[in-house]
């Protein structure tokens, strides 16, 4: 790469699960190995169900989201962070943000749940989503095992 060029870019999305942990650590690998930049992304969204008490001040979805990020980056890194990665907070559906950062960036990774049996053979949906409109490649880490987690799969 000349000096001229950007640096490489990979965007994993993290939402605390195992397989997005597996997912970071991949996408963590390939940034060291290719001397890219690593942005680590986490989306919050208020379910319809809590738009109310969310506008009201009552659920702090946000902070507990920006809070999750920082504890995933730092158990799995340690301190200090390491310097090609940054962290990003981002507010929407998951799926619809990673494929929109996914442009302009040269990976996306993301984890995978595993259910097992038949349900195993799928991807979830912001895996699936990820995978059909991504601008980029895009890397399902498998982890092998059911994750876990919030209800959303990365």
């Amino acid at each position: 790469m000349s000096a001229n060029q950007e640096m490489g870019k990979i965007v994993v999305g993290v939402d605390g699960s195992s397989g997005s942990i597996a997912a970071l650590k991949e996408a963590a690998r390939m940034a060291n190995a290719t001397g890219w930049w690593l942005d680590v992304v986490a989306c919050w969204n208020a379910p319809t169900s809590l738009v109310v008490p969310y506008a009201l001040g009552s659920v702090e979805l946000e902070e507990g989201t920006r809070q999750l990020l920082q504890d995933t980056v730092t158990s799995t890194f340690g301190m200090p962070l390491p310097a090609n990665m940054s962290t990003t907070l981002v507010h929407g559906q998951p799926r619809q943000k990673l494929i929109e950062m996914s442009a302009g960036s040269d990976m996306l990774v993301v984890g995978r749940r595993g259910y097992g049996g038949f349900a195993g053979l799928l991807l979830g949906s912001v895996s699936q989503a990820c995978v059909a409109h991504a601008h980029c490649p895009v890397l399902v880490v498998n982890t092998g095992k059911e994750a876990d987690g919030p209800a959303h799969d990365q």
